[in-house]
């Protein structure tokens, strides 16, 4: 297939195709007048490295689970490397939102000065979810469960 009806049946765009093939998650083969093929085995891999991205992954992380991403990621049983990507991912994504976080109440505290009131943060309406984002806890897993 090319990379137009790969793109259609996955969802990615043109760009984001390419960006896999650079980044040597994805390959291709050429045509007789240079348009890049893909086989049928594609569209899964292509959803299961839009899946992990979603997960909040890179595309460094996503590079770990190339044994798997022929298959049935979603499916399949945690393995333990899996497992200490997704720790790592995370514990970056925590370090960024408590200094995002810092930031915001940088900023609060110079609007309060000024007098200004500013407005609450952003977030679900849950009590819980707006607590565990005050403590700077991410309120969502990275299935984007509460």
């Amino acid at each position: 297939m090319r990379i137009g009806q790969l793109a259609a049946e996955t969802g990615a765009s043109v760009r984001a195709l390419r960006h896999y093939e650079a980044a040597g998650l994805l390959g291709s083969e050429r045509a007789a007048n240079g348009y890049r093929v893909y086989n049928g085995g594609a569209v899964v891999r292509v959803r299961n490295i839009r899946r992990l991205l979603a997960a909040g992954l890179t595309l460094e992380d996503v590079r770990e689970f190339l044994p798997c991403l022929d298959g049935d990621v979603a499916a399949a049983p945690p393995a333990p490397a899996g497992l200490e990507v997704a720790r790592r991912r995370l514990a970056v994504l925590d370090a960024r939102i408590a200094e995002q976080l810092a930031a915001r109440e940088r900023l609060v505290a110079a609007l309060r000065a000024a007098g200004e009131q500013p407005p609450p943060p952003p977030g679900p309406s849950d009590p819980l979810a707006a607590e565990r984002y005050a403590r700077g806890k991410c309120p969502v897993d990275v299935r984007g469960e509460a």
